[in-house]
């Protein structure tokens, strides 16, 4: 279980770097940009990927290239989500978008909804009402609950390109990197165009807090990669523990790392949040 409490722990170390950025001065683009350069350095050495399989695998080209948008697309969102929303927030809506996913699989992907599929479903779109709700008045045009709700489907879509990437037979280290390269290509334009028009001069400050986000965003996945290859018989264990220790984490580090505060429906959420991924594990 070491694997799983440091896949958690690096998890929440990714919120904890964006929710710090905008008081460190870091511009998110060039943070971002710098993200995927060392993420998919990473994968080549650590994972020993090749882009190859993923770009043989013609069925792959669309979803790779939505993924090679989303995924610097999000990292932006989940910026603003945790400044405008919180930590606790934001971790619960990234961890419950993996239910979109599973609903896309019963309506495009052919997959059989069963009861206990269909509780867990409607416990982790309660968990989400409950823990994105807001008494402030406002709060709507701040982000307060908008990020968070964007977190949540725009992770939900980019666990479906996945899926889509998987069935068309490209491995997932292939699809991960060919996406890194995407992402990176695409924000490092980005980064350049705003340099050129004198919006954000790069600095050596967000370069550097960059690489800091790409190490831990990159063993965010590859310790819960290799806690799949150490447990090989117990996905669902592995699943569940990483699920839950994201979303349990989160909270105790918004709650009393960063003062964040929350409603008791907003507690409920979180824990329907833990009752939904524990009845999908059963599932």
């Amino acid at each position: 279980m070491t694997y799983i409490l440091l896949a958690v722990a690096f998890s929440v170390a990714v919120s904890v770097l964006l929710k710090l950025a905008r008081r460190a001065n870091i511009d998110i683009v060039q943070a971002v940009a710098t993200n995927y350069v060392v993420a998919a350095a990473l994968s080549v050495w650590l994972l020993h990927a090749t882009p190859q399989a993923a770009i043989d695998a013609k069925a792959t080209y669309v979803p790779l290239v939505v993924l090679g948008v989303l995924l610097p697309a999000i990292f932006l969102m989940l910026a603003r989500s945790v400044r405008s929303a919180g930590i606790v927030r934001t971790d619960v809506a990234q961890r419950l978008s993996l239910f979109l996913a599973l609903i896309a699989a019963f309506v495009f992907l052919g997959d059989t909804l069963t009861g206990i599929k269909s509780l867990g479903i409607a416990l982790a779109l309660a968990a989400v009402l409950c823990v994105l709700w807001r008494k402030e008045r406002g709060s709507m045009e701040r982000g307060g609950w908008l990020a968070p709700l964007s977190v949540f489907v725009g992770f939900g879509a980019i666990d479906i390109c996945f899926k889509l990437i998987a069935q068309a037979g490209a491995p997932f280290a292939s699809a991960l990197l060919a996406s890194f390269l995407i992402a990176m290509v695409l924000c490092w334009i980005a980064v350049l165009v705003r340099a050129a028009r004198r919006q954000a001069p790069v600095t050596a400050r967000s370069l550097g807090f960059g690489v800091l986000l790409g190490a831990a965003n990159f063993a965010n996945i590859l310790f819960y990669v290799r806690g799949h290859q150490a447990l090989p018989k117990d996905p669902s264990l592995v699943f569940a523990s990483m699920n839950v220790g994201v979303v349990v984490l989160g909270a105790l580090v918004g709650a009393f790392g960063f003062k964040e505060r929350l409603a008791a429906v907003n507690w409920l959420g979180v824990a329907l949040a833990i009752g939904a991924i524990g009845v999908m594990t059963i599932a």
